[in-house]
């Protein structure tokens, strides 16, 4: 086994710097890259690699074909006191879902609990780090992300509702996130079966179809199919329950009329995303706090268990003692994207 030297090794910052001179090489404005380039370190830096630097040369290539724009500006509104819109403009999710944060967690603080919409999206990444930024400005956070149409409903195989995640952050009244749920209505994303086919690796049976419907180990036969609704019909309904939000009430496009997440084809996806901000004071009768502490120290407390994102922090703290790996080959394409979509 090769051991990395320090020099194998890049602090977030590094990575984050990188990611904003491809991005912007590539025709993202400053607004639309800075965000995105933050989410791309948080992944590496949470272990999450598939959402990390792997997907930057999806991202450039996205800004060049115009699948994004990359100079939109999202437009924000708050039409009633506890509803905030946000037009992504068929920019960057990131930076739509940066422009109307402090306009959710001010309505939250002034109603309690306030809902946000982001239509004309794309594909927001970690889920689970848009509702841990909620939590740390003390509510808790939900949110709902739809994507193109990757599961077929029971007993189909046409896919017609993405693998559509959800997620939940609760406050740890420290001005961070107790614990973070973030999980797709398939059995695992589809991003780690991209990933696979990629490598030209075979995938776990279990989690996906090929076009006939039957299972499949073949990554590229499996991105040719449908994925595997985690836990059957509840999986779907998981999926369907993710797309009234993120689609149906974000005013988004439907998964099943969106373009790929992936490759140069269909225009601007244009999906959706939904989130809530709940001001733990204005519905628990003050006992949020120990009640949640409670349920915490009994899922830790069992053998073996763990709190829902525990392997995440302990990724985080690792990689900010140790830095994050980047290969070479990782780092030339990095040098390469910096240079622009001519290079």
């Amino acid at each position: 086994m090769t051991t990395l030297s320090a020099d194998d090794r890049l602090s977030p910052d590094a990575i984050t710097a990188a990611a904003v001179a491809a991005l912007r090489a590539h025709g993202a404005s400053a607004e639309q890259a800075i965000p995105l380039a933050a989410a791309i370190a948080a992944a590496e830096r949470d272990g999450i690699r598939s959402h990390g630097l792997m997907y930057l040369p999806i991202y450039c290539e996205h800004l060049t074909c115009g699948k994004v724009i990359g100079t939109a500006v999202p437009t924000v509104t708050r039409a009633k006191a506890a509803s905030v819109t946000v037009d992504a403009g068929n920019g960057f999710a990131h930076a739509a879902i940066a422009a109307g944060l402090p306009v959710l967690l001010d309505a939250a603080r002034e109603v309690g609990l306030a809902g946000m919409a982001v239509r004309r999206s794309y594909n927001c990444g970690i889920l689970g780090h848009h509702v841990e930024a909620i939590a740390a400005a003390g509510f808790v956070g939900l949110g709902f992300t739809n994507a193109p149409a990757s599961i077929a409903p029971a007993g189909g195989r046409k896919p017609v509702v993405g693998t559509n995640p959800w997620a939940l952050a609760v406050p740890d009244g420290a001005g961070g996130a107790l614990f973070v749920i973030d999980q797709s209505a398939s059995v695992v994303a589809k991003s780690e079966v991209v990933k696979r086919a990629k490598a030209g690796e075979p995938i776990p049976e279990g989690w996906a179809f090929d076009a006939q419907g039957l299972p499949t180990t073949d990554a590229a036969e499996a991105l040719k199919g449908t994925m595997a609704p985690s836990g059957g019909y509840k999986g779907v309904g998981a999926a369907v329950l993710t797309e009234v939000f993120a689609a149906c009430l974000a005013g988004a496009t439907l998964g099943k009329d969106a373009s790929p997440f992936s490759g140069p084809v269909g225009g601007p996806p244009a999906t959706g995303q939904f989130f809530f901000a709940i001001d733990p004071a204005a519905t628990s009768g003050g006992v949020f706090g120990d009640r949640i502490v409670a349920l915490a120290e009994a899922l830790g407390a069992e053998t073996g268990g763990r709190l829902p994102g525990a392997r995440k922090k302990a990724a985080r703290a690792r990689h900010d003692a140790e830095g994050i790996a980047v290969d070479a080959a990782l780092r030339v394409t990095l040098d390469r994207l910096a240079k622009g979509p001519a290079a």
